[in-house]
């Protein structure tokens, strides 16, 4: 198994930690990543005491982005969104439905919102329901409801409606017809 190696945090990095953190990375990390771009160095105790006061400043500013999420969590309880997408017959849309395209239609709705929040496996192409996942921090999930649907009604249904009334009244006057006739004679 790979040594790790100490290295104090001069940045916040996502998914590893927050500026004066030591942490333990693997020896490529710390030499391919982190030390070249000047994210992290060795730990020596004067360092970390001169990154105190910024250490402050950015969990003071994590919680505030953390009552903000909290806040926008509570906007998606039984949230639905519609998107219109052109679609063939059969329901399946030309191009398709993104993470990108939801995280858009939410920013329109006004919903501060990144594209990573959005969590699709793939590119939606058919017109249906889903429920997407909505993830702003490892423990911040939450659903919404999303409907795809045509741009433009579906012709067929239109049509078929329309001759199944029209051929449900001729049956029942056609009915009505001989019954008036017998009833005559």
């Amino acid at each position: 198994m790979a040594k790790q190696i100490e290295l104090l945090l001069l940045d916040t990095i996502e998914n590893l930690g927050i500026v004066g953190d030591v942490v333990k990375v693997k020896p490529g990390y710390a030499r391919n990543y982190l030390l070249p771009h000047g994210l992290a160095e060795p730990p020596t105790q004067e360092k970390i005491q001169e990154l105190a006061a910024r250490r402050a400043e950015v969990e003071a500013e994590l919680k505030k982005l953390r009552g903000e999420q909290e806040a926008l969590l509570e906007k998606f309880a039984d949230y639905e969104l519609t998107l219109e997408r052109s679609a063939n017959e059969q329901g399946m849309l030309f191009g398709g439905v993104s993470q990108h395209d939801i995280s858009e239609a939410l920013k329109a709705d006004g919903l501060a919102i990144e594209d990573r929040h959005v969590r699709i496996g793939e590119k939606i192409n058919r017109l249906d329901t889903y429920h997407i996942p909505i993830q702003l921090a490892k423990d911040l999930k939450t659903e919404i409801k999303l409907w795809v649907v045509s741009d433009k009604p579906l012709e067929e249904e239109t049509e078929e409606g329309a001759e199944g009334e029209g051929g449900a009244e001729a049956v029942e006057a056609g009915a009505e017809a001989p019954a008036e006739q017998a009833a005559a004679e």
